[in-house]
């Protein structure tokens, strides 16, 4: 039997484009990965009769009903008082729950405000969920057949409450009988366009399974989610079209999953006893930055600098400023002395050189916002890839440091 869910966040921040609304992908995924399909998101203001027509016609359309938001102390937060009228049950003190709430500010050395006390009113016959890091309760209401489920909308809030308690109780109860499995694919170095073009037939698959393609800006993913009767068959499902993309795709595909190109590339230089150090300009360090947000980095990682004006370039790497007015600073030239004087400045084994035009100005008719030069130096040999990238001047920089991780990926010696 299919286990349908509906997933409701609340709160007009995450209407008003505010706050990033993370909870509900991270509900369905983590709902799918137990076999409990969700059939829809949706994200409401904090008008009380909005939230109590969203409980009453989710819980008419499916089997679990998770929301998220609303359950705070201030006057906006009304999820416990929509709950109770939703469901007509009455809303009861629970002493225990007062209690942690008022240890929670004791803990912090802080008083407690009288509102807060708002949050110990649980719904009669509901199953209360003690928050460990907020002051915010869980819920569990069952519902004959159904169930409905409340969170705190804050994120670190919300997760161990689901991962530790919801999960196991929705297995438990429903015992799904069907294993919902995704695999995502992960490409860089191609446009969107290309990837569906080289894979066109394969994302037309149907039946059990069901495919995506999506564009970001530093990469294309592409997801195969397959519903099977077992773990095994769906996994040797999944396989089979992994192959097929796997040989259209080839080297273009760096990675599975929760895979990061900065963890690819650096687990190389780990794995060949390399070292690595980086001369940037138009990415201002960025790419320095992704390399150490890899725990262990700095067992290849020696040095980063952002030679961003003219005089850093002369100064610090010992680039000639004749050879910069005569190549001009974005150049494959000046990017290439950049690579090769970084990796003799720090006696590493790979040196990385950047320069470019992040925009929005800087640009000329010859050189476009966008345009950029990535080269790599070892004692073997030394490449230069010229890119034109498009873009608002984040976008760009994030383009490039990607490109330049590929680099290292794929021109390691």
């Amino acid at each position: 039997m299919e286990i349908k869910s509906q997933v409701i966040c609340i709160g007009n921040e995450i209407l008003l484009g505010h706050i990033k609304n993370t909870n509900a992908s991270y509900i369905s995924k983590n709902l799918s990965d137990v076999g409990i399909k969700t059939t829809r998101q949706l994200s409401i203001s904090d008008d009380p009769e909005d939230i109590i027509c969203s409980i009453k016609k989710s819980l008419m359309d499916s089997d679990v009903v998770v929301l998220s938001g609303g359950l705070g102390p201030t006057v906006d937060d009304l999820t416990l008082e929509c709950i109770s009228r939703a469901l007509n049950k009455r809303l009861i003190l629970r002493k225990e729950v007062a209690n942690h709430i008022k240890r929670h500010f004791a803990k912090r050395k802080l008083n407690m405000p009288a509102n807060n006390l708002r949050q110990a009113f649980i719904p009669e016959g509901a199953r209360y969920i003690l928050n460990n890091i907020g002051s915010a309760p869980g819920l569990i209401i069952p519902l004959q057949q159904k169930v409905l489920i409340a969170l705190p909308g804050v994120p670190f809030e919300l997760y161990p409450m689901f991962k530790k308690t919801i999960l196991p109780y929705l297995i438990k109860r429903f015992r799904p009988d069907r294993i919902i499995k995704s695999r995502v694919i992960k490409i860089t170095g191609l446009p969107e366009s290309k990837v569906n073009e080289k894979i066109e037939d394969i994302l037309k698959i149907s039946g059990s399974v069901q495919m995506g393609i999506y564009p970001h800006p530093e990469e294309i993913t592409v997801k195969i989610t397959v519903t099977e009767k077992s773990r095994k068959k769906a996994d040797t499902v999944i396989k089979k079209i992994e192959n097929k993309i796997k040989t259209r795709l080839k080297d273009y595909i760096f990675g599975y999953d929760d895979d990061r190109l900065e963890e690819i590339a650096g687990n190389l230089l780990l794995k060949r006893k390399m070292t690595l150090s980086i001369a940037e300009s138009c990415t201002g360090g960025l790419l320095s930055s992704r390399i150490t947000d890899t725990p262990g980095s700095s067992k290849y990682f020696r040095m980063g600098l952002v030679t961003y004006s003219n005089a850093s370039k002369n100064k610090f790497l010992g680039i000639p400023l004749k050879t910069i007015r005569e190549y001009g600073a974005v150049s494959k030239n000046i990017a290439t002395l950049m690579a090769k004087n970084m990796r003799s400045l720090t006696k590493t084994d790979v040196g990385i050189g950047i320069t470019g035009i992040a925009g929005p100005t800087g640009a000329t008719k010859k050189k476009p916002v966008g345009l950029v030069y990535i080269a790599l130096s070892s004692k073997r040999k030394t490449i230069c890839k010229e890119f034109r990238f498009l873009g608002q001047r984040d976008i760009v920089k994030h383009k490039t440091t990607q490109m330049a991780l590929d680099i290292i990926r794929k021109y390691l010696p």
